[in-house]
């Protein structure tokens, strides 16, 4: 077992978990009786553990690692079993554990994931129980400081990523992880395309461009189709591929009966479609409450903002500007909270049995609220503001009567403009989101983390200095120590938040034209920031044909800055496993089909203003709309027909991979079988081979059996003749007068005659 040990690199002191242990006064008997229950929990399963005091007098440093390589292997050999049942392996763990080990070493995030597993899963599972709860307030592995140095400086000097360094962080953190830096990377590959689509069109095509508006989507439907495909081929490689059929329960599902399960005869716990199917259809009302309220957001501040850019004329309109941008970042964050409270509150109530579809319903709200907060403002000016303007006299007319009201009080007439329509408004709304908002967001997903984790820890260190009776740190320990309690003030990673914003930027392109439950909602929340990107371009990017390059640019960016973030900003994430990005898939390829139509309704409405102005307006029909919707929506579907179709015919290799494991697997159990066999003859011929049966035998056994009544007709009829010696013989006298018999048959007869 050379290729597995225990405990992490020498940096960390072989330890592999932290468990954070509050001890408050007000409850030290029990936080006492807790404490020893945890430890006993933990020794039962096979780990060692040993105790430190925290950065603070109420808190406890448990430092855990596998108690044995024996221990560690059986554990091991159990989880690929467990992956071969559920289809995940083509073939089952080695008897022998050594040679097992030997063919499939173990890596980093596989020994930790099943560290983890044993310290949190149920007792009725094989774990320990300890869970995140009044005294445990966070488990988390130890960061390998070495290995994040090396891994940033190698990065920092690298202008484009191979498929070794993704390997690299599968190993290291798990492929939930490493399945969000391979998409990055692969989308980050695919943008150049619409990039340097987007620079042509902008200096020779401008805005509202037709062959831009099918580019892009060609360009979404070919990296879609392809994701599906890579996506695949990285679960075969890495061994995950099924890894999500493994469900684990929901530790909050309240089921109301128990029925046999028809497959396994087990008993089964179950909670009613129906009541569940009836809790689901509050999300009808929510989603109305939402575009309601998130809705009604943007249209006052969009109006407001309107009217001070464009028709207000006055004193301190440069500083008046600022106004709607003030009430959006108080208020959009606020509704935010409140309905995504209102989300997790209806996925609680709907009841899911597993977590894995808590997860995927929580997602499914989240994205509506965020499809709403990101692209609100666009779709307002896109299909409202440049097409008919017209319509918003009444709400400017508003504002006007609200700020005469207020200047009236001096006694003061309140400066005017005549209100028109500026088609480039989309621009610079598509500049902020694709240039600023971006430097902002980076500043505020790295530098404020890492600034404010450095404020944190100092401040800590200041409200525990002075005269105290905590017991000091060993010299050889001090820094090591020193630094765990830093760990314990960093945050959790959350890579849902980087798909979220991926795939709003994907979208805006086209239209313009755990305990695990905590680590993937994490793991979510980085999707859902790239999420966001792949809908930026997708839905906008025809109004702003630039946005592709600032992405292009964003992306190399963003691939180093969440690296930095996992090595300095957060905790080491837990290294689950995935074989998908989960329900983002489903929501990329809806902002794919969603942008074609959204690009053709972009194009007829407002390429009609920029070029022929206000009076473009009235030329637009209903019909018109509708005819570039249609025309551009097949023309997506028959896109995408064609792809997937091309896309049919190139083998994954992946798939390939797959198909010839399980071909050898097969190869072998039948190489195994046919040599079993030829192993039976033999020992059989060498039976015979000593034995000399004659007839006198045989007579003298069929006598007995007659007398003694013991054999049927069929055992006399087999006993005649025994093997395949005694079978030739008599095979080739029969043969020999039949022979005789023929001769005796052809020789002329004489007549009677004669």
């Amino acid at each position: 077992m050379a290729s597995l040990k225990i405990g992490s690199d020498q940096h960390n002191l072989g330890v592999d978990y932290v468990i954070l242990f509050k001890t408050p006064p007000q409850g030290r008997a029990q936080a006492e009786a807790a404490f020893i229950q945890t430890i006993e929990a933990l020794s039962r399963v096979g780990l060692s553990t040993t105790v430190r005091r925290g950065g603070d007098g109420d808190s406890l440093l448990i430092f855990v690692r596998a108690a044995s390589v024996r221990q560690l292997a059986q554990q091991v050999r159990r989880s690929r079993m467990q992956d071969w049942l559920h289809g995940v392996r083509t073939a089952g763990p080695e008897a022998d554990a050594a040679r097992a080990l030997e063919e499939d070493p173990v890596t980093e995030a596989e020994r930790l994931r099943i560290v983890y597993q044993l310290i949190t899963q149920p007792v009725n599972e094989g774990g320990a129980g300890v869970g995140t709860s009044t005294f445990v307030q966070s488990v988390f592995p130890l960061r390998d400081q070495a290995f994040n140095r090396a891994w940033i400086q190698e990065w920092s000097q690298k202008q484009l990523l191979e498929q070794r360094d993704i390997d690299e962080i599968r190993n290291k953190f798990g492929e939930s992880v490493a399945l969000y830096f391979a998409f990055l990377r692969s989308y980050s590959t695919f943008i150049v395309f619409p990039a340097a689509l987007g620079f042509a069109a902008w200096l020779l095509l401008g805005q509202f461009s037709y062959t831009y508006a099918l580019g892009t989507g060609l360009w979404s439907v070919v990296f879609f189709e392809y994701w599906k495909k890579k996506e695949v081929d990285l679960a075969v490689q890495w061994g995950v591929r099924g890894v999500s059929s493994i469900q684990h329960q929901r530790p909050g599902f309240q089921w109301e009966f128990e029925t046999e399960d028809p497959v396994t005869g087990e008993p089964r716990k179950v909670y009613p479609y129906i009541k569940r199917l009836q809790t689901q259809l509050l999300q009808i009302p929510f989603a109305l409450a939402s575009i309601v309220v998130l809705g009604g957001l943007v249209v006052f501040c969009n109006t407001l903002e309107i009217f001070i850019n464009e028709v207000y004329d006055g004193p301190f309109k440069q500083y008046l500007a600022f106004l709607p941008t003030v009430f959006l970042v108080v208020l959009t964050p606020t509704f935010s909270s409140v309905l995504m409270r209102a989300a997790t509150v209806l996925t609680e109530r709907e009841n899911y049995e597993t977590v894995d579809a808590y997860h995927a319903a929580l997602v499914q709200k989240q994205f509506v609220l965020n499809f709403f907060t990101s692209y609100m403002a666009l779709l307002f000016t896109t299909f409202v503001y440049i097409p008919f303007g017209e319509t918003l006299l009444p709400l400017l007319e508003f504002w006007r009567r609200t700020a005469q009201a207020v200047v009236s009080v001096g006694g003061k007439t309140l400066p005017t403009q005549r209100f028109q329509i500026n088609p480039q408004r989309i621009g610079s709304q598509m500049f902020y989101l694709t240039v600023t908002a971006q430097i902002v967001n980076f500043a505020t997903e790295v530098i404020v983390p890492y600034v404010t984790h450095k404020a944190v820890v100092k401040a800590h260190e200041f409200q525990t200095r002075g005269p105290g009776l905590q017991e000091q740190d060993d010299e050889e320990e001090a820094d090591f120590l020193k630094r765990v309690r830093e760990e314990c003030l960093l945050e959790e990673y959350d890579v849902t938040a980087d798909y979220r914003e991926m795939v709003m930027q994907y979208g805006k392109f086209s239209m313009s034209q755990r305990n695990q439950t905590g680590f993937l909602l994490g793991i979510w929340g980085h999707y859902r920031s790239r999420y966001w990107h792949v809908g930026y371009i997708s839905l906008f990017s025809v109004a702003w044909p630039l946005a592709a390059c600032c992405f292009l640019v964003n992306n190399w960016v963003e691939l180093r800055s969440d690296a930095l973030k996992i090595a300095s900003s957060c905790k080491r994430p837990i290294p689950w496993r995935s074989d998908s990005i989960g329900p983002w898939l489903t929501a990329l390829g809806f902002l794919s089909w969603l942008g074609s139509i959204t690009s053709g309704a972009i194009v007829y409405l407002c390429s009609h203003r920029s070029q022929h102005g206000p009076e473009a307006a009235t030329t637009l029909t209903a019909w018109g709309g509708l005819v570039s919707v249609a025309l551009a929506e097949h023309l997506y579907l028959l896109a995408q027909l064609a792809v997937r179709y091309v896309m049919s015919k190139v083998d994954s290799p992946g798939l390939q991979r797959e198909r010839r494991e399980r071909y050898q697997m097969k190869r072998k159990l039948l190489q195994e079988s046919m040599r079993s066999i030829a192993e039976d003859k033999d020992d059989d011929d060498d039976q015979r081979k000593t034995e000399k049966v004659t007839r006198e035998m045989l007579e003298e056994e069929a006598r007995k059996a007659s007398i003694l009544g013991e054999s049927s007709a069929e055992d006399m009829f087999w006993q005649r003749q025994r093997g395949a010696e005694d079978v030739i013989v008599i095979g080739r006298r029969l043969i020999e007068k039949a022979a005789a018999s023929e001769k005796v048959r052809s020789k002329p007869q004489p007549s009677p005659r004669s």
